[in-house]
């Protein structure tokens, strides 16, 4: 069980890899709560401008809207761009679920495998809808959509289920959960096992905090996972510009699941990172950087355009 924790910690961790974090840029801009339905979500705009096209950037699992760390942010910012950074459901200073309590992992892991339904107090779907509620609270009415981990997995189910409100989807380290494909690597679940231990597991826990990562809330994101499931048909009707990012060395969410994702997407572009693992680390940040604000410069000069669905667009890639 420790060491399944430390799983779910280093899953969602795509900054711990980075030599250096600073969040002094992130934290200069003032946090603020929308209305969102039922619950309030919190955000920070970084670089406003009326005329500057939008952009939100959406954390994985625990993560809230700091642990993007600034210099990511700040390269896309001065790329011309406004982004919006907020805390999903259950994180930060959004409206937290920790009266729902823990789920019982082993049992809702073993229902997970056997097919049965998990207990979760909200989907995925949910986190999608907050995206748009979110979008909708602040003006937002379309925006490049960025999302890394489970944030990535959000950011496929706004794309797909909000066509309208995407102006291009970028889906970093991610997956569609499909079952058929691969686990984590052999070497990654023996570095995790020897994290899951003494000191280094209370430093590990210490860091992601440090980092703006939350752990009580990891576990009800995990089976907001489980509880939506596989997502290929949807990811496949995504119409939006789309690029897609994964680390070359990435042993928690292999490669083969970024592949995945963009073959469900005509026309998408999947770029394989090499020195990446799970994780951004310093010295790949300025090439994500080019790579992003690439991809959206050529949405805003007309260079890709969202396409037109058909039947044949909605089938399932194998």
């Amino acid at each position: 069980m420790r060491i399944f924790l430390t799983f779910l910690f280093a899953l969602c961790l795509p900054l711990t890899g980075k030599a250096e974090y600073s969040r002094t840029y992130l934290d200069s801009y003032p946090l603020q709560m929308a209305a969102v339905g039922e619950l309030d979500i919190a955000y920070r705009i970084v670089e406003r401008g009326p005329d500057k096209p939008k952009v939100v950037v959406i954390m994985g699992l625990g993560g809230s809207n700091v642990a993007w760390g600034d210099s990511l942010i700040s390269g896309l910012a001065n790329g011309g761009y406004e982004i919006m950074l907020l805390d999903n459901r259950d994180t930060g200073a959004s409206t937290r679920f920790d009266d729902w309590g823990q789920p019982v992992l082993w049992w809702e892991l073993l229902k997970y495998r056997l097919g049965f339904s998990v207990n979760a107090p909200y989907t995925l779907n949910d986190m999608g809808a907050d995206i748009a509620g979110l979008m909708d609270a602040v003006g937002y009415n379309e925006a490049h959509i960025i999302g890394a981990s489970m944030g990535g997995m959000i950011a496929q189910i706004v794309a797909a289920q909000h066509p309208a409100k995407t102006r291009s989807l970028i889906s970093i380290m991610s997956t569609t959960n499909a079952p058929h494909l691969p686990p984590p690597t052999d070497e990654a679940e023996m570095r995790l096992r020897n994290l899951a231990t003494g000191e280094a597991e209370a430093d590990r826990e210490q860091s992601i905090r440090d980092r703006g990562f939350y752990p009580e809330s990891m576990q009800r994101h995990l089976m907001a996972i489980f509880k939506t499931g596989d997502r290929s048909d949807e990811v496949a009707t995504i119409a939006a510009p789309t690029l897609v990012l994964h680390g070359a060395d990435d042993g928690l969410v292999p490669p083969e699941h970024g592949r995945h994702t963009a073959s469900l997407i005509p026309d998408s572009r999947f770029l394989l990172i090499e020195g990446m693992e799970h994780n951004m680390p310093e010295d790949i940040i300025p090439l994500l950087v080019d790579e992003m604000t690439g991809h959206m410069d050529a949405v805003e000069a007309g260079g890709l355009a969202t396409r037109s669905l058909t039947t044949s667009d909605k089938k399932m890639a194998p």
